[in-house]
């Protein structure tokens, strides 16, 4: 397991520059953080990390049918939504299909089988609207992949493999300072290419259905 500060420390060190203490120690390792952060976003929409896979379950009442997915924020992929009460899978349509579906007529209230994301709550979680509206108590979770929140304190151990987000933080380092006699920007982004495709070849043989993905 690797920390936020051992990940700065380790680009510091392929840089030839002093470890710190704390990631706020000087501008020039605060400016590595802000690479470390932007390395692991970049590592985390690359693809589907079993890591970052959670549950986000939610819990009808009669006749509501608008809820707020607590604790997913907004940036989330669903693998999958079900009703799990009724054992049947949820099918995602689109906004336009549910305001048709609550406004046209008299909505039905039976057992949800529809979803739609619409907005966000006060604490900026997504919403989810839910047809036909619930005539009673149903669960439905939602499997979900949610990214790390951004990494500020030192001790946050990182979810993703932190290898490649030493390598791409090195490489946006390296564009900063231009080169200085070390591997070149370019090469060491092509390395972090070839990194991440191969933990994604791996991650893949345990999970067929996130088969492919999109090098950034």
């Amino acid at each position: 397991m690797t920390t936020y500060l051992q990940a700065v420390n380790d680009v510091l060190v392929r840089l030839r520059e002093a470890e710190v203490s704390t990631v706020s120690e000087t501008s020039y390792s605060a400016l590595i953080g802000k690479f470390v952060n932007d390395a692991k976003r970049q590592v985390e929409d690359a693809y589907e990390w079993n890591v970052l896979g959670t549950t986000v379950t939610i819990t009808t009442t009669s006749g509501t049918y608008s809820y707020s997915m607590t604790g997913a924020g907004q940036k989330f992929r669903v693998q999958d939504a079900i009703n799990s009460t009724s054992k049947i899978s949820l099918v995602n349509i689109p906004f336009t299909t549910m305001n048709r579906y609550l406004n046209f007529g008299t909505p039905s209230n039976s057992i949800p089988m529809y979803y739609t994301f619409d907005g966000v709550d006060s604490n900026y979680d997504t919403k989810v609207t839910l047809f036909p509206i619930p005539d009673g108590v149903y669960s439905i979770p939602f499997s979900l992949i949610i990214p790390q929140a951004v990494l500020s304190s030192d001790s946050t151990v990182i979810g993703v493999p932190a290898e490649l987000i030493v390598q791409s933080a090195y490489a946006r380092a390296l564009v900063e300072r231009g080169e200085d006699g070390g591997l070149s920007s370019s090469e060491a982004y092509q390395l972090y290419k070839s990194m991440l495709s191969d933990y994604i070849a791996t991650e893949a043989t345990r999970y067929p259905e996130f088969g492919t993905f999109e090098a950034i």
